[in-house]
């Protein structure tokens, strides 16, 4: 198997069967977003610790197969990291799916890494990379507990 095959059945694995999909119970912070577009619509929970650890993560939503595969895949590396190493994670996967060639943080293991590198092919699509990162900007929104719905449109 190629690495383009890898990474296509990773996301479809990860849409079809989406991770930590439903609402966390006792969340304390949470987000909506919304690519009009596409029709990809998402909701993000996250409960945080008084240490600022994410606790738990979990999202509700609909849409194509890479924006469910990307939330689905964001909430199992984001479960359990720290509020900075989270941020720290987030700004490097945004980097890679705008223009950075690869992830840069430590902080991933290398299995976790090819799961995020495989969206890495969405760049070549613009329409496409408003799917894959509709959720984490949500996330980010969500943590910074700013209320405001997001939307890939101005």
């Amino acid at each position: 198997m190629n690495l383009k095959e890898l990474y296509q059945e990773i996301i479809l694995e990860h849409g079809k069967n989406p991770r930590n999909l439903g609402k966390t119970e006792n969340f304390n912070k949470d987000a909506k977003g919304n690519n009009p577009l596409c029709g990809d619509n998402v909701h993000v929970y996250l409960k945080l610790n008084d240490q600022r650890k994410v606790e738990d993560i979990s999202f509700e939503g609909s849409g194509c197969a890479i924006s469910m595969a990307s939330a689905s895949i964001m909430t199992d590396l984001i479960k359990g990291k720290s509020d900075n190493e989270a941020k720290e994670i987030i700004e490097d996967f945004l980097g890679m799916i705008k223009e950075n060639p690869e992830l840069k943080n430590n902080i991933l293991k290398e299995d976790d890494k090819t799961k995020l590198m495989c969206l890495s092919g969405v760049k070549q699509y613009p329409m496409r990379v408003k799917c894959a990162t509709l959720s984490w900007h949500t996330l980010v929104s969500a943590m910074e507990n700013d209320g405001k719905e997001i939307t890939t449109e101005k």
